[in-house]
């Protein structure tokens, strides 16, 4: 109980870490997944053809190959990351990836109609995409983009790696000092999940709050 005491201040100071590392990325991720999403679904063959390669190469390439690429490849075309920013890129390229195709079905899942209707009274694609689609995929991508959080959220553990001084490596210093791994790999394993509890219910609760009662009707044909 003594050990738990002392090192849950030094674990909290990692899990900051840990939360900032999942906010960015996922951030991140999102500035990048919308236009690609938005490319793979209205945009001509070109443009489409690149979302497309970008997608599978940054979904098929494991995030700490990639975290490796970015943090000792960069350097030798001349640019140098911090490992947070090197971590936050990768997790953020990889994330991206993933929302792209959350929003891409979001975006398939709203009736061709109402984007038919809105080309017809003049609204350009981007008008259409901006006013009619897209507020609509936003609210029924919430449910999966809660998977994604999740998945970030663990995967940026890999930061350890690079050096990050994120949860895992924090528990990793106590380990070296205490030799009780068991007691802090526990402990790091349940503010892993008490976090992803915590994430879910906000989500959860975001998504029911901006639910349409009746919306998702769809009619049934007799």
């Amino acid at each position: 109980m003594k050990l738990v005491i002392e090192s849950l201040p030094i674990l909290l100071k990692g899990t900051l870490v840990t939360i900032q590392l999942t906010l960015a990325g996922l951030a991140l991720g999102l500035v990048i997944a919308i236009p690609v999403s938005f490319f793979q679904v209205y945009g001509a063959r070109v443009p489409r053809l690149f979302c497309s390669i970008y997608e599978k190469t940054f979904r098929s390439i494991p995030l700490l190959v990639l975290l490796m690429l970015i943090f000792y490849g960069l350097p030798e075309v001349g640019v140098r990351l911090d490992p947070f920013f090197a971590c936050v890129l990768g997790l953020g390229l990889r994330s991206s990836a993933y929302q792209s195709q959350i929003f891409r079905g979001a975006i398939l899942s709203v009736g061709k109609g109402q984007t038919v209707a809105a080309l017809s009274i003049g609204m350009t694609r981007f008008q259409t995409f901006r006013y009619i689609v897209f507020p609509q995929a936003l609210r029924f991508s919430i449910a999966p983009w809660t998977n994604e959080l999740t998945v970030v959220l663990k995967d940026s553990s890999m930061a350890y790696a690079l050096g990050v001084v994120e949860l895992l490596r924090q528990g990793s210093y106590i380990i070296a000092r205490t030799y009780e791994p068991m007691v802090i790999f526990l402990l790091c394993a349940g503010i892993y999940l008490a976090l992803t509890v915590f994430a879910n219910r906000i989500l959860t609760f975001v998504e029911n709050k901006l639910r349409i009662p009746g919306f998702e009707t769809r009619e049934v044909s007799h």
